[in-house]
């Protein structure tokens, strides 16, 4: 079975395990309704990708009664 031959000290392992930290998504502001949307994708909002209308979202009623 294989064994490691030298201890791994706590800097060296610390030095590998440098690059696993998570980051925050990316946000931007859409340019057509200002919601928040990730770059390079379709505004969920309005359905605009680079100022032009890509989908046609459904318009939700409300419910009165």
């Amino acid at each position: 079975m294989a064994v490691p031959k030298k201890k791994i000290s706590s800097s060296r392992r610390g030095k590998r395990r440098s690059h696993h930290a998570l980051i925050d998504n990316m946000v931007m502001e859409c340019p057509n309704c200002g919601a928040e949307k990730r770059p390079h994708h379709i505004c969920p909002s309005c359905g605009y990708y680079n100022t032009k209308q890509v989908i046609e979202l459904k318009k939700v009623e409300d419910k009165k009664e």
